[in-house]
């Protein structure tokens, strides 16, 4: 930025926007304003505010901060916004009387460059005023940027640090990206966290593993210039101009050390196009190592995923022969379980048929000793309701026979099976 500002100061009398509605739209007329230049100019032309503001714009910020320079003797705070009451609210308002600069704050930025290009270099209290862009404390630049970097990538990127206004890719003429790029906080901290951050580590943007560089911004004013009446008319100012523009002649002394001049600025150039040379083969170097290590890197993390995998189907096998042994286990057991039951089975039936057998022949034997009983008994009653017959042993029958009758056995008499008679 161009003028002698001397030291921004942040702090003292910033003034919130709330403390604006005292003022009018369109200057006061009363008289009584000190600044009856701005007074006139408010009056010739009202801003329509809503006008100038985009969708989704951001407001307040450190890009709609102007600079005022020049100031008179006396200007106090309020005086500068009477001066900017046509533009609307100001978030800050700073007047270093002793040094007669101040800085102000408006809504958006093109309300601060209407009012930078209706108020520079007019009359205020008999001074021409200085209007600029106030310097961005907390903007960046950001160098050797990966091609396919964009602006939401940026601002993605550095708002980890802090609350961001801006963030641009720089772009030629043809809208392809520079490799540069400008990132700006809304305050200096965070600006001063991303860049000593940045400068201590390597930050990467996306795959490529090129870190970023990261410099404070350089202010440059390239639009409104030097204009003669603001340079400083000193002695050497005179003896410096005291020569038109020209070029000089051969043999003489300013020929002579002009040469000179041009071949050491040759010399320089040629250095810049040497240094630029050796930094190119020293990249396309480096991105060659570069593949080639990402290549070996990439062997390498297949080879331990290989073996990751290989000890992962190891573990399974292991986990399934364990599986397999368990269930082997547990059909052993169960095939003992089931011979152990048909065991214990077996010997159940088999004491169930001895104590059926005892038991049948028991009864048999009962029943036979009973049938004995009765045919015996029923043998006994025939014979006694029987005529005596004689025979063996019975002396009552005639011949001195028994007392079986006559062609029936006799006591050790054989009979055939068939023949006897229970």
């Amino acid at each position: 930025m161009q003028g002698n500002r001397g030291p921004q100061h942040n702090h003292g009398a910033n003034r919130q926007s709330g403390q604006g509605d005292q003022r009018k739209q369109g200057g006061n007329t009363n008289g009584q304003d000190p600044g009856s230049d701005a007074t006139r100019l408010n009056e010739a032309l009202t801003l329509d505010l809503q006008n100038f503001r985009k969708p989704g714009e951001k407001t307040f910020t450190q890009r709609s901060r102007l600079f005022v320079g020049n100031l008179p003797t006396g200007v106090t705070e309020e005086d500068i916004e009477k001066l900017f009451s046509k533009y609307g609210k100001a978030s800050e308002i700073f007047v270093n009387k002793d040094r007669g600069f101040g800085f102000i704050r408006l809504e958006t930025r093109i309300i601060a460059e209407i009012a930078r290009a209706e108020l520079d270099d007019t009359p205020f209290r008999g001074r021409p005023i200085r209007i600029r862009f106030a310097t961005h404390g907390a903007a960046l630049s950001v160098k050797n940027l990966p091609e396919f970097v964009s602006n939401e990538l940026l601002e993605e990127a550095f708002s980890v640090f802090g609350q961001i206004e801006r963030a641009v890719i720089v772009v030629d003429d043809r809208g392809r990206p520079t490799g540069k790029g400008i990132v700006e906080f809304t305050a200096k901290p965070a600006a001063r966290k991303a860049l000593d951050k940045c400068q201590d580590s390597a930050y990467l943007l996306t795959a490529f593993p090129r870190p970023i560089t990261v410099e404070p911004m350089e202010q440059l004013d390239d639009e409104e210039g030097l204009t003669e009446k603001l340079i400083n008319k000193n002695q050497q100012y005179h003896k410096e101009r005291e020569q038109p523009p020209r070029f000089a002649q051969p043999g003489t002394f300013e020929y002579e050390y002009a040469m000179r001049w041009k071949a050491l600025m040759e010399m320089e150039k040629q250095q810049f196009e040497m240094v630029d040379c050796n930094m190119k083969e020293a990249q396309e170097k480096l991105e060659a190592e570069m593949g080639a290590a990402r290549h070996e890197h990439q062997v390498m993390l297949m080879r331990q995923d290989l073996l990751r995998r290989q000890e992962e189907l190891r573990r399974m096998e292991e986990l399934h022969s364990q599986e397999v042994q368990k269930r082997k286990q547990a059909e052993l057991r169960q095939e003992e379980e089931r011979r152990r039951r048909e065991e214990e089975m077996r010997m159940r039936n088999e004491e169930m048929m001895k104590r059926q057998q005892e038991g049948f022949r028991g009864n048999f034997q009962e029943n036979r000793e009973q049938e004995m009983r009765m045919h015996m008994g029923s043998s006994g009653m025939a014979a006694e309701n029987a005529p005596l017959m004689p025979g063996p042993g019975n002396a009552n029958m005639p011949g001195g026979q028994s007392g079986f009758p006559r062609g029936l056995p006799g006591p050790g008499d054989y009979v055939p099976n068939k023949q006897r008679r229970f």
